[in-house]
């Protein structure tokens, strides 16, 4: 969903590929973590390692979990809430070109 909305994305499918796809790709532009990955918050601290100011944002199916220091906790079953939250973070790159985002997903 995210990628058709024409953000760039790299996708981990855990808390150890995630950080090292942070480390391997250090200009991302935000962070999206599923809140039930196991480690999110090894996620959320190395992105704000990263870089302080990198907007993480926590996706979780219900709104009361949460993950580590991520700046934003969403439902997953609001796509359109994220959509409107990473554009207004990061601009709309159907206008603007190409912005980045490091993701991690359960895996399965």
């Amino acid at each position: 969903m995210i990628e058709t909305a024409k953000f760039n994305v790299i996708t981990a499918y855990s808390a150890e590929e995630a950080t090292e796809l942070l480390r391997l790709f250090p200009k991302v532009d935000g962070a999206v973590v599923v809140s039930e990955l196991k480690g999110c918050e090894k996620v959320t601290d190395a992105a704000k390692k990263l870089n302080a100011s990198l907007p993480v944002i926590a996706l979780s199916a219900s709104r009361h979990q949460r993950c580590g220091n991520a700046d934003h906790n969403i439902s997953s079953h609001e796509p359109e809430e994220l959509l409107n939250l990473l554009r207004s973070l990061l601009g709309d790159p159907r206008k603007t070109g190409m912005t980045s985002l490091a993701s991690s997903a359960l895996s399965e």
